[in-house]
């Protein structure tokens, strides 16, 4: 188990899911996967993740929809959709939306290990610009 962030992958085939969770694991990323979008939303609403990387296409709530769902929680969690049905609509949609990165499927295990390297590391960045001064160990004056 890994402590380089924690990712939720999201993906309507159980064998991307695996495929993720075998690599990022291996990264030092801690994942859980979900194959479908209800059950992932239902886990959003437990705990924060650093990243989120999920399907375009499924049964259910999107990934735009998961994607609108992560920005209403509040700043940090930063997404990654992958998608066999990239459009230029759905590019500029999920983009609008505030996607960090739309990647069209097959992709290469180790191009969206880097991105979701840099993903946790935005995440965690912004969460500890967005603390209380009181909780980062600053002092007040």
């Amino acid at each position: 188990m890994g402590d380089d962030g924690e990712v939720l992958v999201l993906d309507d085939e159980a064998i991307v899911c695996e495929r993720l969770e075998d690599h990022l694991g291996k990264l030092g990323f801690r994942v859980e996967t979900f194959t479908e979008s209800e059950q992932a939303i239902d886990r959003l609403r437990e705990r924060t993740f650093d990243v989120v990387v999920t399907d375009l296409k499924m049964r259910g709530p999107t990934g735009l929809e998961v994607l609108q769902f992560v920005r209403g929680q509040g700043p940090g969690t930063q997404v990654i959709i992958i998608t066999g049905f990239a459009t230029m609509e759905a590019a500029r949609d999920a983009e609008y939306a505030g996607v960090l990165e739309f990647i069209s499927k097959p992709f290469e295990l180790a191009t969206l290990g880097k991105l979701v390297r840099s993903a946790a590391k935005k995440a965690r960045k912004l969460r500890s610009a967005t603390l209380p001064q009181s909780r980062t160990g600053a002092t007040p004056e």
